[in-house]
C-alpha cells in the first residue's frame, strides 16, 4: 500500500498582515499533481486543516477544489484529521454523505469511533485516526473518569479503537499531537502548560505507521516509524531553515514500511538575511527570489531614515526588520534611573551609549553643548 501523509495546511493563515491562500493554493497544487506520478492509495491529512476554528470564506473554498480534484479527478480516497485548530463540528458536517465519495473525516470523539479500513493486494489494512480533543472530552465520551493529561487520553483512545483488530492485521495510526522529543516550531499553537499536552511514543507500539500531525518541522521519531510531515509551508521565521515536504509511504506484505520525503517548493519561500543596508541594496546576489519573504536583520549603527521603505525598493515582501544595535538581550533599551530627571544633555548621551555601545566622550558634550546653546538661542529670537 502507498500512502501520502501531509499535515498543517493551515488554510486561512494570515502572517505579518499577510493573507497566504494564493501560496498555499500553489503548494496544494504540487501535492494534487504528486498522484499520477506516486500513484497513492490512501491520502492522509493529519490534522490543522485549517488555521483558526471558523475559516475565512477563501480557505473553505481553496480546500473544496482541493478534495474535489483528489476525489473526482483521481478517486483516491482521503482521511481528513481534526486538530487543535479546527472545528470538530464545522470540520465534520457531511460526513456521512462524504464517506460514499471517500472522503472520511474524523474530527470528534463518541464510543463508537473504529478504524477505517482500506485494502491492497495482500489484503486488510487498517488506519486507527484519532482526531485532536481535550481530555476532559475524552473522559465524558470514554466515560473514563481517570483520565487527567493528553498522554492518558492518547492512549484509552488508541486502546479503544484498536480493540477489536487482530493482533496481527497491519495497522496505520493517525493522530494529532505533541510527540516527547519532537522539535517544534514558534508557529505551533502550545497544546498545554507545563508538559501536559506531551505524549509518549509508547502509545503507538504496535502500529506500522505513524502519521503524526501539529509539529510543523518534518521529522521521524522513534526508529522513524513515527513521522511528522510537517507544515505546508513555513508560517513562522524559525521555520526558515526548514524543507518543507510531503511524505509517501510504502507497507509491504509484512508490515514494514519505507518513506520518501518529496519536497515542496514555494511560490515564494521565507527567508532571513543580515548585513549591511548597502549591501543588501545590491540585490539578490545568488539566484535568491526578490519577491521572497524576508525578515531582514541590519548591522549598521546609526540611524535609517526609512530603512524599509528603501529595502522595500528591492524586496517588494520584507515583513520585519531588526535593528540588533537598538536592543539589549533583545529588548529595546532605556536609560538608567529616573529619565525624568535628567537633562538634556545627559538624556542624549545615555541614548547615544545605548545606540552605539561607546562612552558619549568630552568632545561629543562639547559638540552637543554648542548645538542645544544654538538651538535656544534661535527659541530666544522667536519669543522676542
Amino acid at each position: 500500500m502507498r500512502i501520502l501523509h501531509t499535515s498543517d495546511w493551515h488554510l486561512g493563515r494570515i502572517f505579518h498582515s499577510i493573507h497566504l491562500t494564493d501560496d498555499q493554493a500553489y503548494l496544494l497544487d504540487q501535492v494534487v499533481n504528486l498522484i499520477p506520478e506516486t500513484k497513492p492509495d490512501v491520502i492522509v491529512i493529519a490534522g490543522d486543516i485549517y488555521d483558526r476554528s471558523v475559516p475565512p470564506v477563501e480557505a473553505v473554498k481553496l480546500l473544496d477544489e482541493t478534495l474535489s480534484r483528489i476525489l473526482l479527478d483521481y478517486r483516491v480516497p482521503i482521511v481528513l484529521l481534526g486538530g487543535n485548530h479546527d472545528s470538530p463540528e464545522r470540520l465534520s458536517f457531511g460526513n456521512q454523505l462524504l464517506k460514499r465519495a471517500g472522503l472520511h473525516i474524523v474530527s470528534q470523539i463518541s464510543s463508537d469511533l473504529g478504524p477505517l479500513v482500506f485494502h491492497d493486494k495482500y489484503g486488510e489494512v487498517h488506519f486507527c485516526a484519532v482526531p485532536y480533543a481535550e481530555p476532559v472530552l475524552v473522559r465524558e465520551r470514554l466515560g473514563l473518569p481517570d483520565i487527567s493529561d493528553h498522554n492518558q487520553a492518547m492512549l484509552a483512545l488508541v486502546q479503544h479503537i484498536v480493540r477489536n483488530i487482530p493482533s496481527n492485521a497491519r495497522k496505520i495510526a493517525v493522530a494529532h499531537a505533541f510527540v516527547t522529543g519532537g522539535q517544534t516550531s514558534e508557529s505551533e499553537r502550545p497544546l498545554s502548560v507545563g508538559g501536559a499536552g506531551n505524549i509518549d511514543a509508547g502509545c503507538f507500539d504496535g502500529f506500522n505507521y505513524v502519521a503524526l500531525g501539529h509539529l510543523h518541522q518534518p521529522q521521524g521519531l522513534a526508529g522513524e516509524h513515527i513521522r511528522y510531515s510537517g507544515s505546508l509551508m513555513k508560517y513562522s521565521f524559525s521555520e526558515a531553515a526548514h524543507r518543507k515536504s510531503i511524505n509517501l509511504v510504502e507497507l509491504d506484505r509484512e508490515g514494514k514500511t519505507a518513506v520518501e520525503s518529496i519536497s515542496l517548493s514555494p511560490r515564494r519561500d521565507l527567508r532571513c538575511i543580515e548585513g549591511y543596508l548597502s549591501d543588501i541594496l545590491k540585490g539578490p546576489q545568488n539566484g535568491e527570489n526578490q519577491n521572497d519573504y524576508l525578515m531582514v536583520t541590519l548591522k549598521d549603527q546609526g540611524a535609517i531614515y526609512d530603512a524599509i521603505g528603501q529595502l522595500r525598493q528591492v524586496y517588494p515582501n520584507i515583513l520585519h526588520i531588526e535593528r540588533p544595535c537598538l536592543t539589549v538581550d533583545g529588548y529595546l533599551s532605556r536609560p538608567a534611573g529616573d529619565y525624568r530627571k535628567l537633562s538634556e544633555l545627559e538624556l542624549f548621551g545615555s541614548f547615544y551609549e545605548q545606540v552605539t555601545g561607546e562612552d558619549f566622550g568630552e568632545e561629543q558634550k562639547i559638540l552637543l553643548a554648542d548645538i542645544l546653546e544654538y538651538l535656544r538661542s534661535k527659541e530666544r529670537e522667536v519669543a522676542l
